[in-house]
């Protein structure tokens, strides 16, 4: 758990992801596209991606993947960035993390 507080607080924007996942294409294909240089943690070949997922259900992250965290806080799964979004607020969420500058 320490190891992923670690890796969620190092970086402004962190994608749990699987690259057997099409949610976790369709968000970081999101990401991407608005101009946003995620970091990338691909559970299914990373050493300890196991390890991560199980730390993530613990914290209520169900599905597992994909998971995003935005200025060292934990947003959701696909659901929850898609709805932020929509209604516009994930914009000024990325820049008061200082992911994105428009």
């Amino acid at each position: 758990m320490v190891h992923l507080q670690k890796m969620i607080s190092e970086k402004s924007v962190v994608i749990f992801s699987k690259n057997s996942c099409c949610m976790s294409h369709t968000i970081k294909t999101l990401f991407l596209d608005m101009g946003v240089n995620p970091t990338i943690y691909e559970l299914d070949e990373i050493n300890r991606g196991k390890e991560i997922e199980q730390a993530l259900a613990q914290l209520g992250c169900s599905p597992t993947v994909p998971v995003v965290s935005i200025g060292g806080q934990l947003v959701g799964g696909a659901n929850q960035v898609m709805s932020l979004h929509l209604n516009r607020s994930l914009v000024p969420m990325l820049k008061r993390a200082g992911a994105l500058w428009l």
